[in-house]
């Protein structure tokens, strides 16, 4: 009797670890439906909670749809979901109520669909699908100012250690689609990422130590790829390679958040374009002298402007299209978060660049009265743009804007260059940057304002006779081909 007990008792066991093999948990095996209604957080919130409790392993999620309140990932598990797996995000505001409120730092309330605090080793993986259902009713809220961090973002990590997020779609977040806040040792890997259905719907923000990107294709309404510092701590040893990034903001950018900063970073072979849709911004119909229906704001853009240190990023080998602005790099004094002193900007290497710009919003490199951007260098750039400035451009003047929020067009619809704008800088370089005009355009190629030693060395442009090669206005040490100009 004892040992029929026993053999029915060891049937069970069986039974119920059938779907544990090798380490791994089928939540379908659990009762999971991918059914596309039924709610299946409790069954999948179980699997990973097990998984990380015996050490770590794989929470599979089979072909199907499944509806899912916030579930939070734990160390050591792995959540894989099969080709033909669609995760669904509840749309009901409430669930994501007490799903990681996080109120370090400069967010004042955030939560996501996927969340994890101060684990190690996990990863999501997999051929399949998370929608966050972003565009729902019941996230309209409008953009950041009102109540944006209520929404809630596909995927958010903070404090995490041993991260790898490979292959997976993103698409339909309610607010940035994957966020990774003061995280060491990231690898993501082969995103697709598609989000056009709210306001704030940066493609990737990344606040990290040690990380790789790559292998993404990046579609979204706002930022594509974005660097954030909110923190003390720098975002700093970073790779990002072989993108695709489509936007109707900015396709690579460095802030605005730049509390900390931002330090050996490097963007290589990537290629920007613009979005596939435009349900929000409609740039040709708000400003003046855009050239193209659907436009990204800047190609690449980098700020300082909450007190921080910007120190040793390069760029290259970037193709643009479709872009207001291919290059934008602000020093300003927004916030003095962390530090007493302003703000700092300096070794930017972009080289291996060819743009097509669709505005007269030329490239700029600006600082402010009391902070100087420093060592910046800019080789091996070919620019096709617009042309039809006019003098009335160059001569009307450019507000300092210090205090206001980074953009291409912070200082005008227009600009006195059809180059390069310089303004308050030291030590900036430029080599073998050619500019092709599709109109006449009377402005000077460059005009440096406050800038303090400056060489140039084979640049080259289609300006009409009556323009300037470079204007320089309060500016010592220029030197264009080997000769010195006049201050």
């Amino acid at each position: 009797m004892m040992n029929r007990c026993n053999i029915v008792l060891f049937a069970i066991s069986l039974l119920f670890s059938s779907s544990l093999i090798a380490g791994t948990i089928d939540v379908t095996k659990r009762g999971a439906k991918g059914d596309g209604v039924t709610d299946n957080t409790i069954i999948i919130q179980k699997a990973v909670d097990e998984c990380s409790k015996k050490g770590g392993g794989t929470v599979l999620i089979p072909s199907g749809s499944y509806l899912i309140r916030p579930i939070e990932l734990k160390s050591n598990v792995n959540l894989h979901l099969d080709f033909g797996t669609l995760l669904l995000g509840s749309t009901r505001l409430s669930d994501y109520d007490n799903a990681f409120p996080f109120k370090d730092g400069s967010m004042n309330q955030s939560s996501g669909l996927l969340f994890a605090r101060g684990q190690k080793n996990i990863s999501i993986t997999g051929f399949g699908t998370i929608d966050g259902q972003g565009g729902n009713k019941t996230f309209q809220f409008g953009n950041d100012a009102d109540g944006g961090p209520k929404r809630p973002k596909i995927i958010y990590f903070v404090e995490c250690k041993g991260i790898v997020v490979t292959d997976v779609t993103l698409r339909n977040s309610a607010y940035w689609v994957q966020h990774y806040e003061k995280c060491e040792d990231v690898t993501i890997r082969g995103l697709k990422v598609f989000s056009h259905c709210n306001y704030n719907n940066d493609g990737l923000d990344i606040d990290a130590k040690n990380a790789t990107i790559s292998d993404c294709y990046i579609d979204v309404e706002d930022d594509a790829i974005c660097f954030k510092s909110d923190h003390p701590e720098f975002c700093e040893n970073i790779t990002v390679t072989n993108c695709v990034t489509a936007s109707n903001c900015n396709a690579i950018k460095f802030g605005t958040a730049s509390h900390g900063g931002y330090r050996n970073i490097a963007v290589s072979n990537c290629v920007v374009r613009r979005a596939a849709e435009d349900n929000i911004r409609h740039w040709s119909k708000q400003l003046e002298h855009i050239s193209a229906d659907v436009t990204v704001i800047s190609g690449v853009a980098i700020e300082m402007v909450d007190g921080g240190i910007i120190d040793g990023i390069t760029v290259s080998n970037i193709s643009m299209r479709d872009v207001q602005t291919p290059i934008f790099i602000r020093l300003g004094d927004r916030h003095r978060t962390y530090r007493k002193e302003g703000g700092v900007l300096k070794n930017i290497n972009i080289s291996n660049i060819v743009a097509t710009a669709e505005s007269l919003i030329a490239c700029s490199i600006t600082g402010v009265e009391t902070s100087y951007v420093e060592n910046v260098s800019i080789n091996n750039v070919q620019i096709s743009y617009p042309g039809g400035g006019t003098s009335d451009m160059v001569s009307k003047p450019v507000p300092e804007m210090t205090k206001s929020y980074p953009e291409n067009r912070m200082f005008g619809n227009t600009l006195p260059a059809a180059g390069f704008y310089v303004r308050h800088a030291r030590n900036v370089r430029f080599n073998n940057v050619r500019f092709d005009a599709m109109k006449p355009d009377v402005r000077p190629l460059f005009f440096l304002d406050d800038v303090v030693g400056a060489e140039l060395n084979q640049c080259k442009g289609a300006a009409p006779a009556d323009a300037k090669f470079i204007r320089t206005v309060h500016s010592s040490g220029i030197v264009a081909d080997g000769k010195y100009l006049d201050k």
